[in-house]
């Protein structure tokens, strides 16, 4: 487990260390509402160079960019819906996906399926730093 305070302005080298050790697998990112999930997903897709505008797929479950970044958002309907349409499956694909919302749940479904599992919890210090708390479960 790491734990990092850290500014927006300092999130590129995040994302780049993040790219760097954890080039595939599912991310899974927690905190409050306005924490700084979708924030974090826009630098990391901005490190693994792809140009695309991040929004988050809160209405549309899914956003992808590019052919192997796949960002998701779990929020309204909760694990259990995705699960109920197969999303799942999606996880499973060659690439990075990006979970927003993600539970323990999830976390332990994804571990049963071997899939490697990077955990991110975010907690909004101030209106621009955050905490980081960051575990590997490979």
């Amino acid at each position: 487990m790491r734990k990092e305070i850290l500014s927006t302005r300092e999130l590129k080298k995040l994302s780049d260390e993040i790219i760097e050790n954890f080039p595939k697998g599912v991310i899974i990112l927690r905190g409050d509402l306005a924490a700084g999930k979708t924030t974090l997903c826009k630098y990391i897709v901005a490190s693994c160079g792809v140009k695309d505008e991040v929004t988050s797929p809160t209405f549309s479950l899914q956003q992808c960019y590019g052919d192997r970044l796949f960002h998701y958002d779990i929020y309204n309907k909760g694990i259990e819906h995705f699960i109920s349409l197969g999303m799942l499956e999606e996880l499973e694909k060659d690439g990075l996906h990006l979970v927003e919302w993600g539970d323990d749940k999830l976390r332990d479904i994804l571990i049963d399926a071997g899939l490697d599992v990077l955990e991110i919890d975010i907690k909004k210090i101030d209106s621009d730093k955050r905490e980081y708390i960051i575990r590997e479960n490979i």
